[in-house]
């Protein structure tokens, strides 16, 4: 059977020093969660980097290549720039575009421990309320 002689002093300080290991905790998982997003979006940012630096270059010769298909098969040169030049201006204008909604929905926000500290507030609010 449970003890019911405990003091107010007594109880305001274990709901006291509860209430800070609470918030001790929630402070830790939002740095852990924190740490793991920005890893990730580390180690993709330099993945991107890394394979642009080899891509530029090979788009460049594609792209000369593709100038020159069309001025061998009769398109002079300057048309045959400027086509494929609009052709890889549109596509790079999708590609940026798609990028930018990636990185938008990309937020790093520690959601579990936001979540986690919603179940706590209500948790809290059950308790003073009863």
């Amino acid at each position: 059977m449970p003890s019911y002689n405990r003091s107010i002093p007594d109880l305001l300080g274990d709901v006291v020093n509860n209430f800070t290991l609470l918030v001790r905790k929630e402070t830790q998982l939002a740095r852990v969660e924190m740490s793991e997003k920005l890893g990730d979006l580390a180690i993709g940012l330099g993945l991107l980097v890394g394979g642009a630096v080899l891509l530029i270059p090979a788009l460049v010769i594609l792209l000369q290549a593709a100038v020159a298909g069309l001025v061998a098969g009769g398109v002079g040169l300057a048309w045959a720039a400027l086509i494929i030049g609009g052709v890889a201006l549109l596509i790079g204008i999708i590609l940026v575009a798609i990028g930018i909604n990636w990185l938008k929905a990309a937020r790093p926000v520690p959601a579990r421990t936001i979540a986690q500290w919603e179940q706590d507030a209500e948790i809290v609010k059950q308790q003073v309320g009863s």
